[in-house]
């Protein structure tokens, strides 16, 4: 009988709120991940070692880096941080996990790009909505054709949930924009990746309230067109209450049927083609990361390109530039926000 692997033994760099997130999803994947955890304090990572029975801790990212035991690293600090951390562990021959958004500009992507492709090792983007049960049955059913020919995409995410003035997500210059660039671009994805191709979009931003703790642009509409003649909205927002605070509904129109889903992913009714469904597509990985983390030890293991590489993740920026594009005035560089 065949022995099992070894697991994977991946280092976070950063110990917040993030990556307590990954680590909660990551407690059933033993078999296959050994976590440990790298801070510039030291405590703090001896504590997340403790709380989430971590095989290490390390008191720098350098040293988790350098330690030749540490197989990937998973970079969840702030996105101005990404580039150098990335850059830094392919350098030294780790796999990186790089969270999203990944970089702040197209040519940040490219330098992560040619520094994997001299490495010869893996970087996984972590679009976690990628592998979210919801996407991966919306995509099925796009795909099966249940509602016929798409005429219209509707995407709503809203919720009143400010951040405080701490937060470093208030600091555009840490956070690398507003806050449809730190956090929208999940969504961004999730209407992009139904099959369809987003081919031309263009970002309208409501007049921005500067009133409380968190300061930033809170709010996005963009409008989009696919591949397949569809078209779409996304319809994106940090300070508009949602209804039971938190239930968001997003529909996909199509000539002989409406596919409605909650936007989080509970449930997914479909009408068309054949008898009308209800889906619960699951709530155990409801947000992803699992599915997410099998594909990164897949493609470690095989050497086979993971689902959200640099390369999907790089036609997310082009779509996030050309929406920041959009509303600047003419003559105004698109990469500043």
């Amino acid at each position: 009988m065949a022995s099992m692997p070894e697991p994977l033994r991946v280092a976070f760099l950063g110990c917040g709120f993030i990556t307590g997130v990954h680590s909660r999803h990551l407690r059933w994947l033993r078999r296959d991940i050994a976590c440990a955890y790298a801070s510039r304090d030291q405590a703090k990572a001896a504590e997340f070692c403790r709380r989430f029975r971590g095989a290490a801790s390390y008191a720098s990212y350098d040293a988790a880096i350098d330690d030749p035991r540490v197989d990937a690293v998973v970079v969840a600090v702030p996105p101005r941080f990404h580039l150098e951390l990335t850059l830094r562990a392919l350098a030294a021959g780790k796999h990186v996990v790089v969270e999203k958004p990944a970089f702040l500009r197209m040519d940040e992507y490219q330098q992560a790009l040619e520094a994997r492709d001299r490495a010869r090792r893996i970087v996984l983007v972590g679009e976690n909505d990628h592998y979210k049960p919801l996407a991966v049955a919306l995509r099925r059913l796009v795909a099966e054709g249940v509602v016929g020919e798409m005429v219209f995409g509707h995407f709503t995410t809203l919720v009143k949930k400010f951040k405080s003035a701490t937060d470093w997500r208030n600091d555009e210059a840490m956070a690398g924009g507003d806050a449809f660039f730190e956090e929208g671009i999940h969504w961004l994805h999730l209407a992009g990746s139904l099959g369809p191709r987003i081919t031309t979009i263009q970002g309208h931003r409501p007049a921005v309230s500067r009133e409380g703790p968190d300061r930033r642009a809170k709010s996005m509409m963009v409008a989009f067109r696919y591949d397949n003649g569809a078209v779409g909205t996304l319809y994106y927002s940090r300070e508009v209450p949602s209804l039971l605070r938190g239930l968001r509904l997003s529909k996909l129109f199509g000539r002989d049927g409406i596919i409605t889903f909650e936007s989080n992913g509970l449930f997914v009714v479909a009408r068309g083609r054949g008898w009308p469904r209800l889906l619960c597509p699951g709530v155990r990985d409801i947000r992803g990361y699992q599915a997410m983390y099998r594909d990164f030890v897949r493609a470690v293991r095989g050497g086979a390109p993971p689902e959200m590489s640099l390369e999907r993740a790089i036609d997310d920026q082009r779509l996030m530039d050309q929406v920041y594009a959009s509303l600047e005035p003419a003559g105004q560089p698109a990469g500043s926000r």
